[in-house]
């Protein structure tokens, strides 16, 4: 019988091995999920509602978790939220990605670090539900978690 010890030793070790830390070390097939993801970011920096979109499942949805409570929208109310003109850069990036691909559909689990002109304003964790539409991957729903105790802030 395993110890507590060993058996937590070997799920860090599996999850270590599943958290890609650069999308140059993900498989093929990871940084296809991936690449949605850096379309609808490249979308956010650029303020740009349609590139928002672009990797978006139609009549998809959001769920962002603040101070304990979920704030739901679609896509499109996200999209044309931030896609405003605005005088801040925002920018999001993800790191340590775990993802998980089942044919045609894939969920990728990342902490995230939001930024406004170059400095950390939330972080959290994102959790993205994509699917295989005719070959390309689409996101399907995103859920986070935004607080603002972000360590390295």
């Amino acid at each position: 019988m395993k110890t507590f010890h060993s058996i937590s030793l070997t799920i860090t070790f599996a999850v270590s091995l599943a958290a890609i830390p650069s999308a140059s070390a993900a498989t093929p097939e990871e940084q296809a999920v991936l690449a949605p993801i850096q379309t609808m970011f490249d979308g956010m920096a650029k303020r740009d509602a349609d590139a928002i979109k672009a990797p978006l499942l139609p009549g998809g949805t959001m769920v962002l978790m603040r101070d304990g409570k979920p704030t739901q929208m679609t896509f499109e109310a996200f999209a044309e939220r931030v896609g405003k003109p605005g005088t801040n850069q925002i920018e999001e990036r993800i790191h340590d990605p775990l993802v998980r691909i089942d044919n045609d559909l894939a969920v990728v689990w990342a902490p995230f670090d939001f930024l406004v002109n170059g400095k950390v304003d939330h972080c959290g964790t994102d959790l993205f539900n994509l699917v295989r539409q005719d070959g390309k991957w689409l996101i399907a729903s995103v859920a986070d978690t935004g607080r603002k105790d972000c360590s390295g802030k």
